[in-house]
């Protein structure tokens, strides 16, 4: 009985070890996006301000390949990694319209 309880206890250290690096990571993410983003309003504002369009759909699919090929490489579900890329890419249209549009206003 002691045996079962120490192997739990070890056990749910454990899961607050591989947790808390789990947290470190997400954090990283919600960093490393927002830093993303601060570089895609940059190109936001270049392409308002130079009057060309907002999407990109040929860089679009040089990065799905890009991505799905890292994705690959490094063991990740490259269904996911394109689904991820394609909601970052819509939200980075999103805010590209957004600022064309203020710059005609």
């Amino acid at each position: 009985m002691d045996e079962n309880r120490d192997d739990r206890i070890r056990a749910v250290e454990r899961l607050q070890e591989l947790r808390g690096s789990i947290d470190n990571i997400d954090a990283s993410l919600v960093h490393l996006l927002a830093e993303r983003f601060k570089l895609t309003e940059r190109v936001g504002e270049l392409k308002a301000d130079h009057g060309l369009p907002p999407a990109d759909e040929s860089r679009e699919a040089r990065q799905v390949a890009r991505l799905r090929e890292l994705a690959e490489e490094s063991h990740l579900d490259p269904e996911f990694a394109e689904k991820f890329l394609a909601f970052i890419v819509a939200e980075v249209i999103r805010r590209h319209e957004r600022i064309a549009e203020s710059r005609e206003s």
